[in-house]
This record gives structure tokens, sequence and C-alpha cells, in this order.
């Protein structure tokens, strides 16, 4: 293959793709992978032939895009055409991905902010956010190319997981722009968690916004993201009823252990909960209303542990440190883990040897494990006297409740819409900038041109006086014909149609005032240096 179509088939390989209605990418070539991205470019490439490439690098390059434009029949090009930059999210969640691949990605808290400027420091990522559970693990991020953002979005995740890429990539979600924006209203909404309408992602979602505040690549796009999916999570439990009755990850652990127990009598059970954290706060409320009286709550630290015991007057603590770990395991009948720890705490081997549980739960040691990254063996379930369950096992009691709230959730849909529709409204408004920035500039480099050719002509009698006199009319000329176009770019993003009169006074603008062309672009630059000379007296 020869000419362009010959240099970017070689440079680019042969590319083929497909959306799906996601906004996910999944396609093959001679079992490669490709890139919509990419697929424009080779189709381009394709019906160009016997083109000889010029001898410098930078008129090849323009000659290439010359071509592609003129044989693309109209086909939008994201390096010409493309004005502002990808909303992206991509990850992994309970529904698609097992436990045992999503703890390997999962970040605590506390690692958020060193993974976000990892992130950033990609070249074609501007934001980044993290939103890790144990549920899902979800990445938010602004690409100047969505394309290349993926790559590098999906070449840290498997970095930072020691997981292969391809092993990733059957598990993953990815979303842009949009759909992007709808699916984390979606999530803190809780129409994307396991137990339809829990309350604790919402919690989740506050804090990856708190988080960010402190981050420097928790941008102004994504801050603004996830104000308004907190406004629209508060909109849909405030307003709908799929939070009435609501149970969580806990209550759900709470639930299955009660089903899975021979009398359903939670009371009949020795119960130990490894953790002192949230989920064990929520887990210790449940199974107080369903009448445990006795429990034995282990930590790390025991101020933590008293200051929950606390909260609970009605149940009767044993509180230990870790360190006593297996001996409150081997007291126990039902053993819940949920802490932050990132390693395996109980192991096959420590419990092959321990004597069976009490009769009343059928002598049968259960295991039910919340923390993700998990905390307890699942081979422990190959002995006879043991079983482990984790938290994908709640389905179980999560399909139990998910057809009350059908309802329930088609009207949060209609509440998330609205959402939606202000969030995008806000960041259109966001594609003003550049334009703002670009006609001041022009007119800037316009006025301190013929600031410099009057004082030239005026020559050097003049005063410093009469020179800044000269200067600041020549300024206040400029800001007087500026006032109307800057008022006619200037929209708060609340209203969808007036966002669009905006965005059409923008493109009137940048025809009449040639703002987007590149010689334009190089004339401001020349005239921002020219700035910064002294001027003459």
């Amino acid at each position: 293959m020869k000419g362009l179509a010959g240099k970017l088939q070689q440079g680019l390989g042969c590319y083929h793709s497909t959306f799906n209605n996601s906004g996910s990418v999944r396609h093959n070539c001679k079992g490669q992978k490709h890139t919509a991205e990419r697929s424009l470019w080779c189709q381009a490439a394709v019906g160009v032939t016997s083109v000889k490439l010029p001898a410098t690098h930078l008129e090849a390059s323009q000659r290439a895009l010359d071509e592609i434009r003129a044989t693309s029949a109209g086909a939008p090009n994201r390096y010409t055409l493309e004005k502002k930059s990808s909303l992206i999210a991509v990850g992994l969640t309970v529904h698609s991905t097992p436990v045992d691949v999503r703890e390997k990605l999962a970040i605590p808290e506390a690692e958020w902010p060193r993974a976000i400027e990892e992130l950033v420091s990609f070249p074609h990522i501007e934001e980044a956010a993290i939103l890790s559970t144990c549920n899902r693990m979800e990445l938010y991020v602004v690409a100047l190319s969505y394309h290349r953002g993926m790559r590098e979005v999906k070449e840290w995740m498997s970095k930072s997981s020691s997981v292969p890429l391809d092993k990733l990539e059957p598990h993953m979600f990815a979303y842009r722009d949009g759909d992007a924006a709808e699916h984390l209203l979606r999530v803190a909404g809780g129409l994307e968690s396991l137990v339809m309408g829990e309350g604790q992602i919402l919690a989740q979602v506050k804090n990856v916004y708190a988080v960010g505040q402190n981050a420097p690549g928790f941008g102004r796009q994504l801050n603004g993201l996830f104000k308004q999916a907190i406004t629209a999570g508060k909109r849909v439990r405030s307003e709908t009823s799929i939070a009435s009755g609501a149970v969580s990850v806990s209550s759900a652990a709470a639930e299955l252990a009660q089903l899975k127990l021979p009398t359903h009598r939670l009371a009949d059970a020795r119960i130990c909960i490894i953790g002192a954290g949230k989920m064990s706060r929520l887990l210790v409320k449940h199974l107080d209303s369903k009448g445990c009286g006795q429990i034995i709550l282990l930590n790390r630290s025991l101020p933590r542990a008293q200051a929950l015991a606390e909260e609970f007057p009605n149940v009767a603590f044993s509180i230990r440190l870790m360190s006593d770990l297996m001996q409150s395991v081997a007291e126990a009948d039902l053993i819940f883990a949920a802490s932050g720890a990132e390693d395996i705490l109980i192991h096959k081997e420590s419990i092959a040897d321990m004597p069976a549980a009490a009769e009343a739960v059928g002598s049968l040691r259960r295991f039910v494990d919340i923390s993700v990254p998990r905390n307890i063996a699942s081979d422990i379930s190959s002995l006879e006297a043991a079983v482990v369950y984790n938290v994908d096992d709640l389905k179980e009691v999560v399909a139990a409740n998910i057809e009350e709230r059908q309802k329930a959730a088609a009207e949060a849909r209609e509440l998330l819409r609205e959402e939606q529709q202000m969030f995008e409204g806000w960041r259109d408004s966001l594609a003003t900038v550049p334009t703002i920035k670009a006609l001041r500039n022009k007119a800037e480099a316009i006025r301190m041109a013929e600031f410099e050719k009057a004082i030239s002509r005026l020559g050097d009698g003049l005063t410093k006086k009469q020179a800044r006199a000269v200067e600041e009319l020549s300024k206040g000329i400029v800001n007087k014909l500026l006032h109307g176009p800057m008022t006619a770019l200037r929209c708060d993003g609340s209203d969808p149609a007036a966002v669009g009169d905006t965005l059409a006074n923008m493109d009137a603008l940048e025809r009449m005032f040639v703002l987007t062309e590149p010689e334009q672009a190089r004339a401001v630059q020349q005239q921002q240096q020219q700035q910064q000379k002294p001027a003459r007296r």
C-alpha cells in the first residue's frame, strides 16, 4: 500500500470499530482491538492513493489532515473539529465483575489523592476522580481525547492492580460525556447499587467530592459533576419512595446470615464482627433489631470499637483487639468481616482444626465477608464444618425486594434526567470560555499593535502621562466594544435554551472574528509576545 493510506495504516494499523449504546468500544480486526478514533483515520486513508509525502514532517502532517478532510465526506474529525474535552466513566461493578477481580483494584480512600495525581500525569487526562467501594471501582476523568484518555486509564488500572488488561476488559464498562454523567447520577441515586435505593453510596459519592477539594487533579468539570450527583441523590431519596425500607450491604448481610441459619434466628448464633467502621455500625444496627443481644467486636484500636458499642446500649459487647482474632473466631458460630484490611485475615489452615460450631446452628461455622478486598479465604468453604459467603452472594437477598422498588426507580429516573440536563447545560456553557479568551486576546493584540504605531508616530516628545492617557483610551474603546459580545457568551448553564443561544453566539463570533484558524492563533501569540516588550517612550 502506497501514499498517504500506506503511511497511515503502516503507523496506525487497520482499524474497524463500532459503538454500542453504552458508549463502550469493543471491536476486532484480524485479532486486534482497536479504537473508534483510529477507525476514522483508517477509513479516511483507504480512499486516498498515490499521495507523496512532502519533505518536512510539518508539511506532511498538514497535507495528511487536508486529504482526510477532503475524503471523509463530511465525517467529523476529532483533531480539527472537537471543541471540548471528553468526560469519561470507566470501571467495574458488582453486577458484572466477581469479587476476586474487584478486590485487586480496590483503592482505600486515603490513597485517592495519590491515584488522582498519577492519572492526571498522563498527557491526555486533565481531571480525575476515584469511587472505590465494596461493590464498585469507578474512575471519572476529563480527557483531551476520548480514545487516548481511555487507553491511558486502562493502562493505569492494569498497572495499579497487576491484572492484565485482557483479564479486565471483559468486565469493564465505559461511558462518554452524557452517558458518563447519567451513570454517576444513577449511582448517587442508588439505581446502580446492588441493593437498590441504599443510602450508603450517596455518602461515598460525597466522600469523593470532599477528597477532591484538596486534590489538584479534581478540576472544574468533575467538581460540577459530583455536586450535581449529590443534589440528584438527595432528590431521589426525598421525592420518591425508593429509600423506604431500603437495605444496605450490611443489612443484606444480616438477612443472608439469618436465611442460612437452620432456625432462621440470629439470636441462636454466637456472633463475631471484625472491624468497627461504618459498615460494622450498620451491621450492629440490624443485628440489634433482630434480637442479637451479645456480640464479640474486634478492631485494631479500642477507642473506635468502644465508641461503636456506646451507640447500642441494648447489646452486650465483648470488645477485643485483633491479636485475639483466632480465639474469638473459635468462640463464634457466625463471623462477619467488615474491616479495612487489605489482606486475608483468616486462612483455611487456621480453621481446619477448630472445634465445630454449636449444634443450634447445625454445627457449621458461617463466615460472611463483606470486605473488599476480602478478609476471609474463600477455600475455607471446602471444609466440612465451615462455609464462606461474600458480597456477591448478597444477590440472593436483593432479588427478593427488587420488584417492589421498580416503580420508585421509574420516578427516580425522571428526576435524574432533569438533573442531567442541568449538568450538561452547565458543562456546555464552559465551551464558551476558550472563545472568550481568544476574542479578548485578539482584541488586545490589535489594540497593542495600534497603540505602538500611534506612539511611534507621535515621536519621543510624549510624556509618560500622555502615553498612559493614550493607552487608557485604547483600552476603554476595546472594553466597550467587547462588552456586547462578551455578554452574549456568558451563561450560567441553568437554562438549556439559553445555553443553545449562547453556543450559537459563540459559533457566530468565532466565524466573524476568525478565532479558530491556525493563522489567527499564531498572530495572537505573536502579539502577546510583543506585549511583553518594554513600551517606547
